[in-house]
């Protein structure tokens, strides 16, 4: 940073007069502050790191009061960042203003292989801190143990289940894998059946794991009671909206089973609970049933969060959450995006794998392709229905994804005074020329599309022979 930079720093923050994501303010009018520890930690474990600007008094509406002594200063502040765990190395900046000295230090991001940033006189667990809007709050064990597992490459998707034996396990479904497995490779094949199971991570050191047992177990819930799903319907847009009879929950459901199972079950209980309505299509003058959700999406959304959930032991405890409001779809699910990737490039770079063998074992199984289309199929299915684009979340130890539907799009609306005339014309039923000639149209094919199929989809008129949408006797009235 510049000190012309640093200048116009100060004069934005007099502007603004808050901190930000980015930005810490410290008076140091007397002393350096004794624990600069926590957002040295904050601004080291974001991918944009930070700026701490010393000499600004946010206590005392963020008065320009200078710093005590600017060669000091940056003694003490890089004294303190020789005590975080990777070291900081701050880039400091001294800019003398109206006799009044101030002193800014550049943090940078650390690669997240070196995360989690922490200060050594407090350790890992409880030295280590991240940003939230301007406030540095202590990581999570779980915030912690993510970066661990990434570093170290975990595989939590092949930890043992000491209570579970091969014996335990579906033998139907299991030899069905295997066959799997071995189409199309001949020197596979050739192997016996206990080989391949070490090989493919059924076993590990001849113990059952994670991923056989959440695949091939008649009840994986035995030893991971709260690895399942809970699905609900809520009657309205919020958490605590009661419906007219007082209920919570229209619907409520705890899903289990296995991985493919509980798929199925999810996809039933959210096809069941949307809501499907006829359009007519302009291109073809078909009728068509549409669901709230293109159903194509929400299973790759189910998918995506059964095979890419954090399996660990931090988050066993908890289920993955799908909720229905009338406006949205959410799910929620355990463990943030994993690895390098951020949300805002999901769907167009090739992510880090949390789970590799649970995913490959699904793609063996044809239930799904394991080639990263999750998120592209999810994105195309919503904007061919029309929809608002998916919202993805990634907040601290969560990921969530959000699906709008179309609101009130397809109930009765306000509508402009050319359509209630028409309206109120086809209080007797009219044929396609009767409306055209009314609308002073010559195109009776454009007068339907663009006047009348839209008021037959909100309900406002009717056909006369609703199977047969094109039929030349077809006449559109209202009620």
């Amino acid at each position: 940073m510049t000190t012309d930079e640093l200048k116009e720093l100060l004069e934005i923050i007099q502007k603004n007069k808050c901190e930000t994501q980015t930005l810490e303010l410290k008076s140091a009018f007397t002393d350096c502050p004794k624990k600069l520890f926590d957002t040295l930690s904050s601004f080291s474990n974001q991918d944009d790191g930070g700026i701490i600007v010393f000499g600004v008094d946010e206590k005392n509406d963020f008065e320009e009061k200078g710093v005590y002594d600017p060669q000091d200063l940056q003694k003490k502040i890089n004294a303190q960042c020789l005590q975080m765990e990777p070291k900081v190395r701050p880039l400091l900046t001294v800019l003398e203003k109206d006799e009044k000295h101030f002193v800014a230090a550049e943090i940078p991001g650390i690669e997240i292989t070196e995360r989690p940033c922490y200060y050594r006189g407090k350790g890992r667990l409880k030295g280590s801190y991240t940003r939230i809007g301007d406030s540095d709050e202590p990581m999570t064990e779980y915030e912690v143990y993510s970066y661990e597992a990434f570093r170290k490459k975990y595989q939590d998707d092949i930890r043992i289940v000491p209570r579970a034996t091969l014996r335990s396990l579906n033998q139907s479904k299991l030899a069905d894998y295997v066959a799997k497995l071995k189409t199309g490779k001949p020197h596979l094949s050739e192997i016996d059946d206990e080989t391949i199971y070490e090989l493919m991570s059924v076993k590990r050191n001849n113990e059952i794991t994670l991923t056989a047992v959440m695949l091939f177990s008649p009840y994986p819930q035995a030893y991971f009671p709260q690895m399942g799903i809970t699905a609900v319907v809520v009657p309205g847009t919020e958490i605590g909206t009661e419906g007219t009879t007082g209920e919570r929950f229209v619907d409520n459901l705890r899903i289990e089973g296995t991985i493919p199972e509980m798929l199925d079950t999810t996809i039933s209980f959210v096809r069941r609970n949307m809501r499907t309505k006829t359009i007519i299509n302009p291109e073809t003058g078909k009728r068509e049933d549409r669901t709230d959700y293109p159903i194509t999406a929400i299973r790759e959304a189910i998918l995506n969060a059964l095979v890419h959930r954090d399996y660990s032991i931090h988050t066993e405890g908890m289920p993955i959450q799908v909720m229905m409001f009338d406006d949205r779809i959410e799910i929620h699910n355990p463990g943030g995006i994993y690895g390098r990737i951020k949300v805002d490039q999901l769907g167009k770079v090739q992510p880090d794998t949390r789970n590799p063998v649970l995913a490959t074992a699904m793609e063996v199984l044809g239930v799904t392709e394991n080639r990263y289309s999750g998120i592209p199929t999810i994105i195309r299915e919503m904007r061919k229905y029309e929809l608002p684009a998916p919202v993805f979340e990634d907040l601290r130890g969560q990921f969530t994804a959000i699906f709008y539907n179309d609101g009130n799009k397809s109930a009765k609306k306000e509508i402009d005074n050319t359509a209630k005339d028409l309206i109120e014309f086809c209080k007797t039923p009219r044929t396609r020329k009767e409306i055209a000639d009314y609308l002073g149209l010559a195109s009776m094919s454009y007068a339907i599309k663009a006047h009348v199929i839209p008021l037959v989809e909100t309900g406002y008129l009717k056909m006369s022979i609703p199977d047969k949408p094109r039929s030349h006797k077809q006449t559109y009235f209202s009620e």
